[in-house]
């Protein structure tokens, strides 16, 4: 039993990045387990509802909102690995967890460049507490990471399904908050339907969402849009 995790979200303009952790055995999981962006939607869904009913299976999930990814003194690699070593610290603070014995094997599909890189700041990223103290009450982990961990390892395919629910939920919700609106597609800036959003939303209020990640170019391409539009009108 050891425990994966992944992220879904890293970058869409709209809505949260989403961290996950699954600590498990890979015999506990379902059969079909592979990289979320490899299943069908409803497929995803019934695994996502399969591991957080399973006892042998602990899940943590941790939230990166946009508001945080548009801190100036922060980058999306940072962001990665502190959501990664949110979510971890949520699987850790489990009964399943407290049963091992220490230190707890973390295998990470690595959001770096440097894998050894990406998986060093993870286990210290984990020991931190939110004040930026070290905290003393988590067990020891033994980091890993590595590219294309959601497609070669089980765990961490488990943690990317998981993520990947969890933002489909979160986005499906911030839609229900913009009824006036045909809806916010998938929040990436390629989708013809987060753009029309963005600019409809722009054209009525002349700012972007609070959903949206204001440092985005997406955004600031938007914006401009909006204003040279009305400087023609002008």
């Amino acid at each position: 039993m050891y425990l994966g995790v992944d992220e879904a979200g890293k970058g869409p303009v709209l809505g949260p990045m989403v961290a996950a952790a699954v600590l498990a055995a890979p015999a506990a999981l379902p059969p079909d387990i592979d990289d979320s962006k490899r299943l069908a939607p409803a497929r995803r869904e019934a695994i996502d509802a399969t591991l957080r009913d399973a006892a042998r299976v602990a899940v943590g999930v941790a939230f990166v909102e946009p508001a945080e990814i548009d801190r100036p003194d922060t980058d999306m690699n940072t962001l990665t690995v502190r959501g990664q070593a949110r979510a971890v610290r949520n699987a850790l603070a489990t009964d399943l967890a407290a049963e091992l014995d220490e230190p707890i094997r973390v295998v990470a599909d690595a959001g770096d460049t440097s894998e050894p890189r990406f998986a060093r700041r993870l286990s210290e990223f984990v020991r931190e507490s939110g004040d930026g103290t070290v905290a003393t009450d988590l067990p020891a982990v033994d980091v890993s990471a590595s590219h294309g961990a959601d497609e070669a390892d089980p765990v961490v395919g488990a943690a990317s399904v998981v993520a990947k629910v969890a933002r489909d939920a979160r986005m499906a919700s911030i839609d229900d908050d913009y009824p006036a609106y045909d809806g916010l597609g998938s929040g990436y800036p390629s989708d013809p339907a987060t753009r029309s959003f963005l600019r409809a939303y722009v054209a009525d209020h002349g700012a972007v969402p609070d959903c949206a990640r204001r440092s985005w170019a997406t955004c600031d391409d938007v914006l401009a849009a909006a204003e040279q539009s009305g400087l023609d009108e002008f």
